[in-house]
């Protein structure tokens, strides 16, 4: 195998148990596994004699397995099962050979361990997954009454709490998580078909073999043929992409909070953390800068998923080749995103002084809806919006508070029945807002 190249984004920021599940090792291993299915269960139907299907189980192990010219034979024959099935036959007592991979063709085996490989990491996007909604479960219940102003367009809206505003991101994780069984579902499924997806080599037991391997593998079965239906692989890929945008999502609010004219939360405080070489006073969002750079490679990587999907007839022409780069790929980064993520939520600053003394930034204007509810009703909701219209605009040319400014545009009679109305009072229901997505999250409902 030539020299690895280094990925300095995913070596830096990735999870080490993903990339052991996706390895060179994990892989060659899952074939191994299949192999051994294949043959235990043909041993049990009677296609095979049951010593042979011991002899090859006993055979179909790593340390039969020569790697540096298993990659040898595979830059030659273009696939590696070939070269797997030679080095297991040889590894065999002499009359037991000549019965391993029966009836199968090299995508069986193939797509079969990798089923078994995303499975797997299925498992661990999972357990990612969960420790991000509890992290983001556990800073919305802290802070589901510290006020901070909700941005629209990047610009103050109307006062939120810190808490609600997590809540959406709660939510949001709930969603992926049903997305993420669904999927893991629909790629956890045996491949047994042969050559040309009729089965026929595999004869008259092919239903009933396909069945007892997958249940010997941990699998789901399938009569159907799926060699070239690669639409369960493709979403299992484009929802990696999805765990990371939401992740992004989530590193551009903290990047956004964090910027010095905001400074409203921060990541973890260290020494050096987040240095520049040459400004001493910098301490950059590191973690949530690699997130975003970590999403952003899986939405470029995940556009290859639908060329994955265009194979034709009864067995891909190069198509299945992309696969292989893009979907191991795209596993890595999503977990990196999810891991990242953890951390940045666990080491969260938050300045709830700083999101309440922002809310008077521009004069408070952050209430200004807040001032036209209030007089919806004896004004009328196009007339209150024209005087809060014009006492804003006054508030930007004198400077004057929100509420100074407003009273002097409203008649004797009005202005004497409005008070000044303090952010705490136009937060909505943000209780109810953190409880439902806590509820969604711990129950589903």
């Amino acid at each position: 195998m030539s020299p690895r190249r280094f990925e300095m984004l995913v070596d830096l920021y990735g999870d080490e148990r993903t990339a052991r599940l996706l390895s060179e090792e994990a892989m060659v291993g899952s074939w191994l596994r299949v192999e051994v299915a294949l043959a235990t269960a043909q041993g049990e139907l009677g296609v095979l004699e049951t010593a042979d299907a011991r002899a090859i189980a006993d055979a179909a192990v790593p340390t039969n397995i020569d790697h540096e010219r298993l990659w040898k034979e595979t830059r030659t024959v273009g696939y590696p099962i070939l070269s797997l099935v030679r080095q297991i036959d040889a590894a065999l007592p002499a009359a037991h050979r000549g019965r391993v991979h029966y009836g199968a063709t090299t995508q069986d085996i193939m797509d079969s361990g990798l089923s078994l490989q995303l499975d797997q990491a299925a498992a661990r996007l999972g357990e990612l997954l969960a420790q991000f909604g509890d992290s983001l479960a556990a800073l919305a219940t802290e802070h589901v009454e510290t006020v901070i102003a909700g941005r629209t367009h990047a610009l103050q809206a109307v006062p939120t709490t810190f808490g609600a505003k997590l809540a959406s991101y709660i939510g949001e994780l709930a969603r992926h998580r049903d997305r993420l069984a669904a999927a893991r579902a629909r790629v956890a499924v045996v491949s047994l078909f042969g050559a040309g997806g009729t089965s026929a080599a595999y004869g008259d037991r092919a239903v009933a073999l396909r069945a007892r391997v997958a249940q010997l593998l941990g699998l789901h079965t399938t009569d159907v043929p799926w060699h070239v239906a690669r639409d369960g692989l493709a979403e299992f890929g484009l929802l990696c992409a999805l765990l990371a945008g939401t992740c992004a999502r989530f590193a551009r609010e903290i990047v956004d909070l964090s910027r010095t004219e905001v400074a409203e939360v921060g990541e973890a405080s260290g020494h050096h953390r987040g240095a520049s070489s040459t400004m001493p006073q910098k301490v950059n969002p590191i973690e949530s800068e690699a997130v975003i750079g970590l999403s952003a490679t899986t939405g470029a990587l995940s556009s290859a998923l639908f060329r994955v999907m265009e194979a034709g007839h009864e067995r891909a022409a190069g198509e299945w080749q992309a696969e292989w780069q893009v979907l191991p790929q795209l596993v890595c980064l999503s977990a990196a995103a999810l891991r990242t993520s953890v951390s940045i939520a666990d080491g969260l600053r938050v300045f709830p002084e700083t999101m309440r003394a922002n809310l008077s930034a521009d004069g408070g204007l952050v209430m200004a809806e807040a001032y036209m509810m209030r007089l919806a009703d004896p004004l009328g909701r196009e007339r209150a919006h024209d005087v809060v219209y014009e006492a804003v605009g006054r508030c930007r040319e004198t400077g004057e508070p929100l509420f100074t400014a407003l009273r002097q545009e409203l008649p004797t009679e009005v202005a004497a029945t409005i008070e000044e109305l303090p952010p705490e009072s136009y937060l909505g229901r943000p209780h109810e807002t953190v409880d439902a997505a806590l509820r969604l999250w711990r129950t589903g409902i």
